[in-house]
């Protein structure tokens, strides 16, 4: 469990691009990076006394958004979230080592007074095992690394094709594993709110879902959104005289649990359909489909 959590940590150091932040118009990368000053001018006028308040239930946690602290020599401080855990320990001693050299070129970033900002996956109590984008702002003080994040669930058209690539290439070279990694959530085969799933063209039913397993088996023809909408046999026919297909769905949102409009992608691959679907909220007019 806590080598789980510290390669979260060391994805966010490993895979950032240090660089002074942007601005940003979300209004949740505002709240975060509001509340990493806040955290940020308690810790100058408080010292090391601000790390069991970052630590609990407090100011410096609101709603998802919570301060986390970690030393120049790997040490966890403090966190208002799941990582709590870690408080004391040495992440070095919890991740592999070919991951060391990066994670200790950015704790050694001289302290610049300015915040920084980066992106890694991670997972929360509402993500249910899935790992997400959180985008961190960061600033350095003394020894102490202090952080807060915001998840960045939706993934776009472009990563939705992205994604789709990745998946036909895998279901031709290796159908069977492929099937397997889909439905035991394969980090290669979803992104944030995106997932595969796959068709069998002949039984027309799924054989991989990447986040609902009750659907495998299922007859995706006689599949209908919560409108009414016949989605699975309307692609399914597009595939009958075609190699690709687009179709739209109200489908319940992975992370979220809200039904909103979807747009999904499909290639025909062998005798399998292979489908990513990205989502657009505020688009959904109806409650979770009933097929989930």
């Amino acid at each position: 469990m806590l080598r789980k959590w510290a390669v979260g940590f060391v994805l966010l150091w490993a895979g950032m691009a240090i660089g002074a932040a942007h601005a940003q118009t979300d209004e949740e990368g505002a709240q975060a990076r509001a509340l990493l000053t806040e955290a940020v001018d308690y810790y100058k006028e408080n010292g090391d006394k601000a790390l069991a308040v970052f630590s609990r239930q407090g100011p410096f946690v609101k709603d998802d958004l919570y301060v986390f602290a970690i030393n120049t020599n790997g040490i966890m401080l403090a966190s208002g979230g799941p990582s709590v855990m870690l408080i004391g320990r040495d992440i070095m001693n919890t991740i592999d080592d070919e991951l060391k050299p990066k994670f200790q070129q950015a704790l050694s970033q001289p302290e610049s007074g300015e915040i920084l900002e980066a992106d890694y996956p991670w997972g929360s109590w509402n993500t249910g095992g899935r790992k997400i984008t959180k985008h961190v702002y960061f600033q350095r003080v003394g020894d102490t690394v202090l952080a807060v994040g915001y998840y960045q669930p939706r993934a776009s058209s472009e990563q939705a094709l992205q994604l789709l690539e990745t998946a036909a290439e895998a279901v031709n070279s290796n159908p069977r594993e492929t099937f397997n990694a889909i439905n035991a959530l394969d980090p290669r085969f979803y992104k944030d709110d995106l997932y595969v799933f796959v068709v069998e063209l002949d039984s027309q039913r799924f054989v991989a879902h990447g986040s609902n397993l009750r659907l495998v088996g299922r007859d995706f023809g006689a599949l209908a959104d919560r409108v009414g909408k016949p989605f699975g046999q309307e692609a399914l026919d597009q595939l009958a005289t075609n190699e690709t297909a687009e179709f739209d769905y109200q489908w319940k949102h992975p992370i979220t649990g809200d039904t909103e409009h979807k747009h999904a992608y499909a290639r025909k691959v062998g005798n399998y359909l292979v489908a990513v679907g990205y989502y657009q909220p505020n688009n959904g007019n109806g409650e979770q489909a009933s097929a989930e």
